[in-house]
Order: structure tokens, then sequence, then C-alpha cells
């Protein structure tokens, strides 16, 4: 998302291009710029991208940086699919706030944007976004995770496993989700850790993979060994901090909470790694986006939000095999059907 050593950034971009249609005059071109290409997550939405571009015979160049964080690969892709002549873009930010200049210079140059999963901040820096409503997913797992405790959750010890010290929108809101749906004053919620509520040990980050999970679960438990509620970033953090526990002996006692809905992930609630995630739907993201880009490259007309929101919102689901009163949710054998990656 960031840009200065352009060149250097450009080779570094993990670059495909998909061929829908044989190029005329008439064809439309994309480009789908995501945080890394391992992450199931981006997986499927490449994937779901993919097939609708096929469908509508265009042309999609794909971009991701090297790691989630890498802003300046992100600006590097951007800067290509302008000069490339593209008519829109699908971009989940790693830098939030800072990739803003380059999504405002392709806007200049008469390219849709839209922001997949990640808002951007402001969020009307983007045409449009296609998200999961990230506040309500975070406050899915929060209030499940108070009702599963039930009185216990006023003596709760809990780490927060977050993404980039960079705090990008979507860290933000299912941080402080979470926080809400659990009971804890979020002071500013457009901010992660100005709380003063003595529940919560601490933050660290993870870079949303294993590792960092692991890293990061390790770092908190030094501090404070007792702690028995983990809310994660995302999947693959979660699974990470379940080994550092389990290397500890602590698997069976602590509850840790997430938000994603790939399908390493609902097994992982079907096996008791995971208490409950939540769900949300990339492949319909990122194909909803490409039909978004054509019918701009036809007609001009740019996608409206969902009523009474700032965003247009693609979905969310509490998945769990441990119901909690209150607390909407699916099983894992639902959420099987649904699931990615």
């Amino acid at each position: 998302m960031k840009k200065s050593h352009f060149a250097a950034s450009l080779a570094a971009l993990a670059l495909g291009t998909i061929l829908a249609a044989p190029a005329s005059a008439a064809d439309v071109s994309a480009c789908l710029i995501t945080k890394t290409d391992t992450n199931p997550f981006f997986v499927k939405m490449k994937e779901g991208a993919t097939a609708k571009a096929t469908e509508l015979g265009m042309t999609l160049k794909s971009y991701a940086g090297k790691i989630d964080g890498d802003s300046e690969s992100q600006v590097a892709a951007i800067e290509t699919c302008i000069a490339d002549g593209a008519k829109g873009i699908l971009l989940t930010a790693s830098d939030t706030k800072g990739i803003v200049p380059a999504v405002q210079k392709a806007r200049d140059a008469g390219l849709l944007v839209i922001a997949l999963d990640t808002p951007l901040e402001p969020i009307d820096a983007a045409d449009q976004t296609f998200a999961t409503d990230n506040l309500l997913a975070g406050e899915l797992i929060g209030k499940w995770a108070a009702a599963t405790l039930g009185d216990a959750a006023k003596d709760a010890k809990i780490a927060f496993l977050n993404l980039t010290p960079s705090q990008p929108s979507v860290d933000v809101l299912r941080n402080q989700g979470f926080m809400k749906g659990f009971g804890i004053d979020v002071a500013d919620i457009n901010k992660i850790g100005d709380e003063s509520d003595p529940r919560i040990v601490g933050h660290d980050v993870t870079n949303g993979n294993e590792e960092g999970g692991r890293t990061a679960m390790e770092n908190l438990l030094q501090k404070d060994p007792t702690i028995n509620v983990v809310h994660t970033i995302n999947e693959p953090a979660a699974a990470g901090a379940y080994e550092a526990l389990k290397a500890v002996g602590r698997e069976k006692d602590v509850l840790i909470v997430s938000v994603d809905g790939g399908c390493p992930g609902v097994q992982n609630v079907a096996e008791g790694v995971i208490g409950a995630t939540s769900q949300q739907y990339p492949l319909l993201m990122a194909s909803m986006g490409i039909e978004a880009i054509k019918k701009f490259a036809d007609t001009g007309e740019k996608p409206a939000a969902t009523e009474g929101k700032n965003f247009f919102d693609t979905g969310v689901a509490l998945v769990t095999d441990k119901p909690a009163a209150g607390v909407e949710s699916i099983d894992t054998k639902a959420g099987k059907d649904k699931c990615w990656g």
C-alpha cells in the first residue's frame, strides 16, 4: 500500500495475470490487490474475482504484498494498474491511512476503487467498501465469550492478539467490537489500547499468521500466565495462540475466539481449538466487486452502500458448537457448508 522505491517494490509483488477472455477493444480490465497471496482468505478472494472476471469476459490482474503490512508493494501495484488502463481496483489495504494518497491518484485517473474487507480511513477514500460488518463480527464473539463464562466474566484475564502496529481499520473494528460485546468500556472506539479495564492483560501483534500468533501469545503469557480468554484477529493467529498455550499445558482452560470462517478455522472450532469464530464471505466480496467494476465500465454507475450503513455489508455469522443464550449462531456443520480455504 505504500510506495517509495517503485521498481524494487514492483519486483517484490506477487503478481498473477488471468486472461479471462481474448483481448478486444471492448475488453475491461480490473486489478485485485490483497495483503498477501498465502492467507486462505485472500486466496478465496482471488478465486472469486477470477471466476467472475472469466464469466464477464474481463481481464484480471492480481497483486499482493509479501506479508501483511507490506504497504509499499500495494502502492506500487496501484501505480501499475493506473498505467495499465484498468477500469477499477479491488483493494484489501495493509495501511488503511497511508494508502489513501495512492487511492486518490487512481480515482483521479478515472478508476473505480473498491475496498474489500478492510475499510480505508476515512472510509469514503474509496468509492465503496464491500465488507463484513467487522464491528459486529467482533461483538458477536465478545458476547459469546461473556455468555459462555457467565459470572466468571467479571474476573476474566483477556489477551488481545491484534494485526499490526499501524492498527488498520479491520483490526480496530474487530478488537473494539469484541470489547463492546464482552462489556468492556472501549474509551475511543477508533483506537486500540486506551482502555482501562483491569481484565485486559495486554495487546500484541501477530501479522495475521500462525507464527505471529504463537509469539504474541508467548509474550502475553509471560506478562500474566493466568490468561483465560484470547481474542485473535483471525484464525491463523488463533491456531498459533493455541500452540503456545498447549506448550505450557493451558490449552484446555483458555477460551479462544476469532474472526474469519475459513474451513481450517471452522474445523478448529469443531475440534475445540477455537471456541467460536465469526464467519465472513471473501469470495462474495470479490465477485461482487468485479461485477461493480464491469457495471461502472459499462454505465458509469458506482455501487451503493447497504441501507443504514456507510459500506456494502456482505454478511457475518457466528460459528460454534457451544451455543450461548442470547447470541445467535450456527454450528460447525453449517459453517463448513459456507467456509472457504
